[in-house]
């Protein structure tokens, strides 16, 4: 198998490769591909050291797999280049997420709607991610009727710039320096809170992130009919994002049979003692590919309400990995076009 990872270079991208390598992905080659400025340099792939390739209408031929981690607009011009030459593409950008022919898919919760593919694949949001994968059990077990969530979101989910402004911002105030002007985001990140994750289109109060949030949760679980509400939140965090849940079932479910649905469901790992200072913490789950979930309690204001605190790795689960494991389900079920040609 011969796979292409478009945006290698990227914290996602790179992140994407060193779970490859985790999972023992089994491809024959991989080759690499960046902006023209990192073409020729090398990442390191377990003993091998791969050539970054530029993106080119020749370079593209002969491959069976596409991961994508390059931004919307470089997915819309070349995923479909890709899927047209014989790849079937895993895009991680938000560009085909709502496409109605584009397969929305986060492996524990709707693999069976790769079947559907047409050589293009999204891998979701990451902060919806990580709460459908904590929804879906107990969608299965009583129904949802309504999701409120407010989202508290690292900076590496912005990038490396943004990292190194939260890393520039909180070396300055800590050291009583000039503080360096904001250029990633809107306000200072470092010791603050910005009750914005990405932008705000003409006559929306919502950002785009929420809106993103809000359609994506429906699509994935196959429920038009689930209200849901989403605040979304920057905090100067730089790995792992955190989600305040509020969870409405159709069906009576006590907090006791939620936790034990959610131990046993896939990908979820159920942190809940309180009392001993035991829950999900971001800087818990850097690194790991499990969603963690605790705090899990009775609303007080409504019988068939729970509250959730839900926290995922944003470049691991929350995009990489979810990646991986679709490319894994994609051969596995023969459903790479050479597989299909085959």
């Amino acid at each position: 198998m011969r796979v292409a990872v478009v945006g290698a270079t990227g914290a996602v991208g790179s992140t994407m490769l060193g779970v490859m390598r985790e999972r023992e992905f089994p491809a024959d080659e991989v080759v690499p591909f960046a902006s023209e400025r990192s073409a020729g340099r090398t990442i390191d792939y377990g003993e091998r050291a791969l050539a970054v390739e530029a993106l080119s209408e020749d370079a593209l031929q002969g491959f069976d797999l596409a991961l994508f981690s390059a931004g919307s607009t470089i997915s819309g011009d070349w995923a479909p280049r890709f899927a047209e030459a014989g790849a079937v593409v895993v895009d991680n950008s938000s560009r085909w997420r709502m496409e109605e022919d584009v397969p929305l898919v986060v492996a524990e919760v709707n693999p069976q709607a790769l079947d559907s593919h047409r050589g293009i694949v999204a891998n979701p949001n990451c902060s919806t991610m990580q709460m459908v994968i904590a929804l879906n059990p107990i969608l299965e077990a009583a129904g949802i009727e309504r999701v409120v969530v407010s989202t508290y979101q690292s900076v590496s989910g912005t990038g490396q710039r943004a990292v190194e402004e939260l890393h520039d911002q909180t070396e300055a105030v800590l050291e009583a320096q000039e503080l360096p002007a904001a250029t990633v985001y809107p306000h200072q990140i470092a010791f603050n809170v910005i009750p914005q994750v990405e932008a705000f289109k003409e006559g929306d109060d919502y950002t785009t992130e929420e809106r993103k949030m809000m359609a994506e949760t429906r699509k994935i679980l196959g429920r038009e009919d689930i209200g849901i509400s989403a605040t979304c939140v920057r905090v100067p965090v730089y790995t792992g994002h955190s989600e305040s849940v509020n969870v409405q079932t159709r069906e009576p479910l006590s907090p006791e049979r939620c936790r034990e649905i959610l131990s046993g469901a896939p990908g979820v790992v159920v942190v809940d003692d309180p009392k001993d200072a035991l829950y999900p913490l971001a800087i818990d789950v850097a690194g790991r590919d499990d969603v963690l979930v605790g705090r899990i309690r009775r609303d007080p204001s409504h019988e068939r309400s729970l509250n959730l605190w839900v926290v995922g790795d944003n470049l691991r689960k929350g995009a990489a990995t979810n990646a991986v494991q679709l490319a894994e389900l994609l051969s596995v079920r023969g459903l790479l076009a050479g597989a299909r040609a085959a």
